[in-house]
């Protein structure tokens, strides 16, 4: 360690943006063995200290333990490692990986230190706690009780053991889908083969060729089962090749799956649960695994029954040109996106030219966001982002500074697939930090002097990861650990949720869809198509994404000896499960992939494990947000400002469903969802 590595000392720069223009790789690795050291070396203080335990010279002091040197490389590593790395950082994050789960358990399974945890949580009705610092006690003791800090000494070596090799083949599964994304993009050379794209997909396909040195086009992957383009691409043979081509990928994580998945029962069962789908559920708002198979078998019969019509509505369109073919998945996009012009007449790419991606962002996100809660944004190209494409945006609460946003929304070989949202730093009242986020996207990035025009998927995208932007930018938590997104897994998805509601709202739209030649706005009638064709699908929708969290359930809540063992070919283990576990719970249809097969299922190796089943349980939460907001008035800044008072602003620091009362005065009801995904 030198005083040149830039992670010693905290930024200088406004809000504390990390100095990219003096970040090397080489920096990484030391400065987390210094963040470390300098953590475990607090936590020993706390927990040696011979005065009794308070919850400033224990919780507080833990706390604080942790936001050194380890906060700030972490959250600008695993940012960096997520939207551009290299084989240098990924040979950083195999290694460290395996350390910093060890050192996680160094400081859990600390038995001093739970004791005095414990000490606490026995006298919390003494102790004049106000809410946040009772939420913060709450979170450290389930904490450390679900990092097996109750276990016996053998149970305590068991379980960091298991943690490491967890932390080593998470690393691995990942860089293994990275790779798959790239390695399964699929070269065109007859231009004649990519009829139905538009100019500007088929100019995009020949930047990526030409990219990795190739002539002619290159179809790069997208992280899910269903490539966009399907529904473009009027060649069947080249529909087929792209559909194999993007459910073929994982199979060299067939292996690291089925050990993963035996690791983390055997974790779940150490720790008292029947099995990890129920250890993951205890600490959700959920509560209980039973209740969400229960929840998710029931959406899934309503879906099956609306995929099935939807595709015999598909099959009459090909009997009735003559196809001679029966449906087949590759197939169901390309006339879906027929059926759904003839019904409402919307053409997508009729809709592209209104849709560029700094319209939308600006005039289409960041709008609304003024509108709703009295936010705006001035771009500083004076501060440097992590790579050229990610800009920076300063955000104004009402004139004052609040934060920083980050946005890098195009794809690259270097970027995993999907779309997210990451701290750089941590809103806390603590610290005094301000929040600093990054949305990362994957739109394909046009051709050199082509205007970025994007779908309507992408437009939708653009919102939903901006919602969890605002989760972050508009937190008012004392603590940094019960701050901004800092909430259980089946609730962060919905205030990100919520923020698609303005992608169409009519005030908006009209802001933002303007063609990116003239200016003018898109036609009332083209907009009103756009709103009625998105109900269309639903069926597929649901079923779709129904199909990966009961995928994810399924394997989830196995027990160690009925995980399959793979044997001479894991990648058949791993089909054969899919099948069954598909066919048991009622939703497999040849015709629809789950929209994450298991070999490419990264959210079970980042934090979804047993988790999946949250985008519709916060939807839930969601359906019932925007009925609240249709009947009090719609875009206002009172409605907004109660949302963010009641909500937003609470992060994690107290209990989100109570916050959820506090906002809407009831529990949550599920009919708006129901009637929203057509499943009454």
């Amino acid at each position: 360690m030198t005083d040149e590595n830039p992670f010693l000392t905290p930024s200088e720069l406004p809000y504390k943006l990390p100095p990219f223009a003096d970040i090397r790789n080489e920096h990484y690795a030391p400065a987390f063995e210094a963040g470390m050291a300098e953590q475990l070396a607090a936590v020993e203080a706390i927990a040696n200290d011979p005065a009794e335990p308070t919850f400033d010279n224990t919780i507080v002091a833990l706390e604080r333990s942790g936001l050194g040197t380890l906060k700030r490389v972490s959250l600008v590593f695993f940012n960096k490692y997520s939207s551009d790395t290299d084989d240098e950082l990924n040979a950083i994050e195999a290694d460290l990986s395996p350390k910093l789960a060890a050192h996680g358990d160094k400081i859990l399974l600390n038995g001093d230190l739970f004791a005095r945890i414990d000490a606490l949580w026995a006298r919390r009705d003494e102790l004049n706690l106000d809410e946040q610092d009772l939420r913060l006690l709450e979170r450290y003791r389930t904490e450390f009780v679900r990092g097996g800090a109750a276990l016996d000494q053998d149970g305590k070596d068991r379980l960091a053991a298991i943690n490491t090799e967890l932390a080593e083949l998470a690393s691995k599964f990942n860089q293994v889908i990275l790779t798959d994304i790239n390695d399964a993009a699929v070269h065109v050379t007859d231009a004649a083969e990519l009829d139905g794209l538009g100019e500007d997909q088929i100019g995009a396909a020949a930047a990526a060729a030409k990219d990795r040195g190739l002539d002619g086009y290159l179809i790069t992957q997208s992280n899910f089962s269903r490539h966009p383009l399907l529904e473009d691409l009027k060649n069947r043979d080249l529909r087929e090749r792209l559909y194999k081509a993007t459910i073929g990928r994982g199979r060299d994580n067939a292996a690291t799956l089925l050990r993963m998945i035996r690791l983390r029962a055997e974790k779940a069962q150490l720790l008292g649960f029947e099995h990890f789908a129920a250890y993951i559920a205890a600490d959700g708002t959920a509560g209980n695994a039973g209740i969400i198979a229960e929840r998710l078998a029931g959406l899934a019969e309503a879906s099956v029954r609306n995929a099935r019509r939807e595709a015999a509505e598909l099959q009459e369109v090909i009997d009735a040109q003559d196809g001679g073919f029966k449906l087949a998945a590759w197939d169901w996009s390309f006339y879906s996106k027929q059926v759904r012009q003839a019904k409402y007449g919307f053409d997508a790419e009729a809709f592209k030219p209104y849709l560029e991606l700094d319209r939308v962002l600006v005039d289409g996100v960041f709008y609304a966001a003024e509108k709703e809660f009295g936010l705006t944004f001035r771009l500083r190209e004076d501060l440097q982002g992590y790579h050229p494409e990610a800009r920076v945006w300063e955000v104004l609460d009402s004139g004052e500074p609040l934060g920083l946003f980050v946005g890098d929304f195009f794809t690259r070989d270097s970027k995993k697939g999907g779309a997210w949202m990451n701290a750089l730093v941590v809103q806390s009242d603590l610290t005094g930090d301000k929040p600093v986020v990054v949305n990362n996207l994957n739109i394909v990035k046009p051709s050199e002097g082509q205007p970025a025009l994007i779908s309507v998927d992408n437009v939708t995208t653009l919102f939903h990861e901006f919602g969890h932007a605002l989760h972050g930018l508009l937190s008012a938590c004392r603590y940094p650990k019960t701050a901004m997104t800092s909430t259980p897994r089946d609730f962060v998805e919905y205030p990100s949720q919520v923020n698609e509601m303005w992608e169409d709202w009519p005030e908006i739209v009209a802001n933002y869809a303007r063609h990116h030649e003239t200016g003018e706005q898109a036609p009332a009638e083209l907009i009103e198509q756009w709103k009625a064709a998105a109900k269309f699908g639903e069926g597929f929708a649901s079923t779709e994404y129904l199909g990966a969290a009961l995928l994810d359930q399924a394997w989830h809540r196995l027990a160690p000896e009925d995980v399959p063992d793979g044997g001479d070919d894991p990648y058949a283990a791993v089909e054969a499960f899919e099948r069954k576990a598909l066919e048991d719970a009622g939703i497999y249809l040849p015709e629809i992939a789950p929209r994450y097969r298991s070999g490419y299922f990264a959210h079970i190796s980042i934090g979804y494990a047993a988790g999946y089943y949250s985008y519709i349980w916060s939807e839930i939460l969601d359906a019932d947000t925007v009925e609240w907001f249709k009947e009090n008035g719609g875009l206002t800044r009172a409605n907004g400002d109660h949302f963010r008072e009641t909500l937003l602003s609470k992060g994690g620091s107290i209990d989100p469903m109570e916050s959820f009362r506090r906002f809407r005065g009831r529990d949550a009801e599920i009919d708006p969802l129901l009637e929203r995904r057509g499943l009454k």
